[in-house]
């Protein structure tokens, strides 16, 4: 490839500064009240109340909560005039009360509240995909005139909008949300990132046909590689088209709660951030939304000081896609690459294993009666006991890895696998190594192109990935794109190592720098090694190998690689919520977390359901007081369910689909 069409190749898949270099994305600054947003200003943090907005004095006692852990904007649902309308008595309490946080008016399906609050706010958001459209699910075969018929009717409706926003001096965000596109952007572009983008884009060109430019940009979604992708692809489009570097919030939609929701966000968030993209973060948790800014901050934090880091060479080609999601081709060695799901690696090198109990943290357990080992939904894939052996036949789901040194000298090199250096690899003779597979640890150093030539397409080995660069996912993502550019297949095995204490810390970092590689596909396991465990127990040590593991199942299927329990697709509750979010949540999880792959989407109101839950397998659906909807994908199968009974009828739903199977059926989990 000459170097200009090398140039043209990497132009053409780029969206952020660079790819190996941590740098911002430069963008416009948008005046928000006195908390300006865009690339010379600081990443914002911000939440939503979740009380009635009628409520004023609740949503003024949360909206200063919510200021207190971190908010620097604050968002309110104005479902109607009469709720746009209370913005001002809730604007002039905060303000009476010494509180100047901005606020941010959440529009969805109403321009009459979207302009009225214009007028009162510091931003409105709206939602292109219900501003100016009723969603019916229809597919609708439009020509290029009936097309263009349709923009025009939009651009009549939402003009308004804009004057008012130029008038007062108010922002706006057009945020597209994956599961509520317009049946017109369905028509034409489909259920996909273009679809997302292009939907606010319609929106966008009117904007800058007006010369309005106090806009930021969202592309949000509970898929995170469709998130991910979207965004990518937004910066992409315009700067094709020429329109301004608008700043960016971002955001993964009904991320969950607890680990899991923290981990998906941080998979969707973190991965962006790597990149330089983003300018505000809202974190989406069906908690209270104080909760919600701790982690924000947590995420964004990482990147006050990321640059300078060590050089990473920069791309000269770019050898996948990023706009869609693919698997990079690896050969099979054992059950590792290829079509394989990747693999779980516990790292018990810091721990001697002497009983059978000590396994139970990885979601293997012995039972006297009758003699045999079970293994949970969790079940790690591989153990590394680095310098100790075990000293008794582990199960047959649970494979060994140690270190090459001790492998030599191991009297079973059936069952255990060794794990060598770079160096111990070049010096080893064939007789010496595994003839069925071989593990080498190392970095984007010591894997240089000397080292992956002589190694070629060895059918037995496993390259372990590791990286002590600041910016280590970009490090890590260059490897890959060297091994992709060689055409090598070696499956490879991501191993990150994260200090015990760093607590929450250590699930979003961990879910960022290993979530973004399988976000593109790369990837074939993952090992996350706890450090620094000297002052730690035993007892304390096995309950951290027990939370590392279940991260980095967690990790696996908040990427979308490998799904090993049920996934809640549930929003975060806002003042529009029907039921008290948090308690159903917990209700409908008791019953049926231990469907493995089913996913359920718990949405506190028409607004965020059934569109939201695209991705949704079942969905619970808030319809009116003490009325739930339940859905099979975003088909509406019974309306107006009392909540005494929801539960059961939607448990019934999944029976009739014969995707039930009874909890006694299930592997025991490993109790906490």
């Amino acid at each position: 490839m000459t170097t200009t069409a090398a140039l043209s190749d990497v132009k053409s898949k780029l969206y952020c500064p660079s790819l190996t270099e941590y740098t911002r994305r430069k963008t416009i600054s948008v005046r928000i009240g006195d908390v300006p947003m865009g690339s010379d200003y600081p990443i914002r943090v911000q939440s939503m109340t979740t009380v009635d907005t009628m409520d004023t004095k609740g949503s003024v006692e949360q909206v200063i909560r919510m200021v207190e852990a971190g908010c620097e904007y604050v968002r309110i649902t104005a479902p109607s005039v009469k709720e746009a309308q209370n913005l001002e008595n809730i604007r002039k309490e905060l303000r009476q009360r010494g509180i100047q946080v901005p606020l941010i008016a959440d529009i969805h399906f109403t321009p009459n509240a979207a302009e009225l609050a214009a007028r009162i706010v510091e931003k409105v958001r709206i939602n292109p995909g219900n501003y100016a459209d009723r969603k019916r699910f229809e597919l609708i075969d439009y020509t290029d005139a009936s097309y263009a018929a349709e923009l025009e009717r939009i651009r009549e409706k939402f003009i308004p909008l804009i004057k008012i926003c130029k008038e007062y001096g108010t922002a706006m965000r057009i945020g597209t949300n994956h599961g509520s596109l317009s049946d017109r952007i369905l028509s034409r572009y489909g259920d996909t990132p273009l679809g997302m983008v292009e939907s606010a884009l319609e929106f966008l060109r009117i904007c800058e046909e007006f010369n309005y430019s106090d806009i930021v940009l969202s592309m949000k979604s509970s898929n995170t590689q469709v998130m991910v992708q979207a965004y990518r692809l937004l910066v992409q489009r315009l700067d094709e088209e020429g329109l301004k570097p608008y700043p960016l919030h971002l955001g993964v939609t009904e991320a969950g709660e607890a680990e899991d929701g923290r981990i998906k966000s941080a998979v969707g968030i973190g991965t962006l951030l790597e990149d330089g993209l983003g300018d505000t973060v809202r974190v989406s948790l069906t908690e209270a939304p104080e909760n919600e800014a701790p982690v924000a901050r947590d995420l964004i934090e990482r990147y006050t000081t990321r640059a300078p880091h060590a050089f990473i060479p920069p791309i000269e080609q770019v050898p996948i896609d990023p706009f869609q999601h693919s698997r990079r081709e690896t050969r099979e060695v054992l059950n590792i690459g290829g079509s394989n799901v990747p693999r779980i690696i516990a790292d018990y090198s810091r721990l001697t294993v002497e009983q059978h109990e000590d396994l139970r943290s990885i979601g293997h357990f012995f039972l006297p009666v009758p003699d045999k080992w079970r293994m949970n939904d969790q079940g790690a894939d591989y153990i590394y006991s680095g310098s100790t052996p075990v000293p008794f036949m582990l199960p047959n789901g649970l494979k060994e890895i140690i270190n090459y040194k001790e492998w030599l000298g191991h009297p079973d090199k059936v069952h255990t696998f060794p794990l060598l250096t770079t160096a111990e690899w070049q010096d080893s003779q064939p007789g010496e190594v595994s003839p069925v597979l071989n593990f080498i640890c190392g970095d984007i150093h010591t894997f240089d192109n000397a080292f992956l030539s002589g190694l070629g397409n060895n059918p037995n080995v496993i390259l372990v990935l590791r990286s002590d660069n600041q910016h280590a996912m970009p490090e890590m993502r260059r490897l890959f794109f060297r091994l992709i550019q060689l055409d090598l297949q070696v499956p490879v095995v991501v191993q990150r190592s994260f200090p015990a204490r760093l607590g929450d810390k250590m699930v979003l970092y961990s879910a960022t720098d290993i979530g973004g590689l399988l976000i593109d596909g790369l990837g074939d396991g993952l090992i996350l090694t706890p450090e620094y465990l000297a002052e730690a127990d035993k007892s304390e040590k096995l309950k951290i190998f027990s939370t590392y593991n279940s991260v980095g199942f967690g990790i696996l299927q908040a990427a979308r690689t490998r799904m090993s329990k049920t996934e809640y697709i549930s929003c975060p509750s806002c003042g529009r919520t029907l039921f008290d979010l948090q308690e159903t949540t917990a209700m409908i999880r008791k019953h049926t977390e231990h469907l493995k792959g089913v996913k359920i989407g718990i949405m506190g109101c028409i607004v965020n359901g059934p569109g939201e839950m695209a991705d949704a397998d079942y969905g619970y659906v808030g319809m009116g007081k003490d009325k739930i909807a339940l859905y099979r994908g975003q088909q509406v199968i019974k309306r107006s369910v009392t909540a005494s009974k929801a539960v059961d009828e939607l448990i019934g739903l999944i029976k009739e689909d014969g995707r039930w199977i009874d909890p006694e059926a299930i592997e025991e989990p490993f109790p906490a």
